[in-house]
C-alpha cells in the first residue's frame, strides 16, 4: 500500500513539475516530456504490471487536463510503459546506455502516434516540419533530462523495493549472470 501511495504522489509531482517548472524552462517551445521518463523509467525497473499501471495514471492525468480525447494518452502512455517492462529482466542498476536508449525510442513512438493520431488523420501531412521543430528537439531534451533525473529515479525504485519488503529483482542481483542465483552454488 506504502509502495502504491509514493508512486502515485511521485506521478502528481512530476506531472505538477512538468506543467509549471518544466514550462518554464522550455526552449523555442519545446519542453522535455517528464512523465514519460517516469513511466518508461519504473516501467523498465519494476516490470511489465507496474510500467502499465504507472503509464495508465500519468496518460489518464494528461487526458483529464490536456486531451481532447479522453483515453488516448492513457493508452499510449499505458503501451510505452507495458513496452518498457518487457526489459527489466534485463535491467542493471549501473547501466543507464539502455534506458536511455530506450527511453529515446519512446519518446520517438509518443512523437509520432501524436502526429499520426492527432494531425495525419486530420490531413496536415506537414511530417519534415513537425519532426524537425517538435519531434526532435523533444527527444533530445527529454534524453538529456533522463541523464539528470535517472539516478533519483533508481533511488525511488530502492525506496520502493525496502517498502514492500522483498525488491523485484533480487533473482538478478549475481554475478552479473541472467538468470544465475546465489542459491546454484549451495544446491551444488
Amino acid at each position: 500500500m506504502k509502495q502504491k501511495l509514493l508512486t502515485a504522489l511521485l506521478i502528481v509531482v512530476c506531472f505538477i513539475l512538468q506543467c509549471t517548472v518544466i514550462k518554464a524552462l522550455a526552449l523555442a517551445s519545446i519542453s522535455p516530456n517528464l512523465l514519460l521518463i517516469v513511466t518508461t523509467s519504473l516501467g523498465f525497473m519494476r516490470g511489465e504490471r507496474e510500467g502499465l499501471g504507472i503509464g495508465f495514471c500519468c496518460g489518464l492525468l494528461m487526458d483529464i487536463f490536456f486531451g481532447r480525447l479522453l483515453g488516448f494518452y492513457a493508452l499510449l502512455y499505458m503501451f510505452l510503459g507495458y513496452g518498457s517492462g518487457l526489459f527489466h529482466m534485463i535491467f542493471y542498476d549501473e547501466d543507464i546506455k539502455l534506458p536511455m536508449v530506450w527511453i529515446a525510442l519512446s519518446e520517438l513512438v509518443y512523437g509520432l502516434s501524436i502526429y499520426f493520431f492527432m494531425f495525419l488523420m486530420r490531413s496536415k501531412f506537414d511530417f519534415g516540419h513537425y519532426f524537425l521543430h517538435i519531434i526532435l528537439p523533444e527527444l533530445i531534451y527529454t534524453v538529456a533530462l533522463t541523464i539528470v533525473l535517472y539516478q533519483p529515479m533508481q533511488r525511488f525504485n530502492d525506496l520502493l523495493d525496502k517498502l514492500g519488503g522483498e525488491p523485484l529483482r533480487d533473482y538478478y542481483k549475481t554475478s552479473g549472470s541472467v538468470g544465475q542465483t546465489e542459491n546454484k552454488t549451495e544446491e551444488l
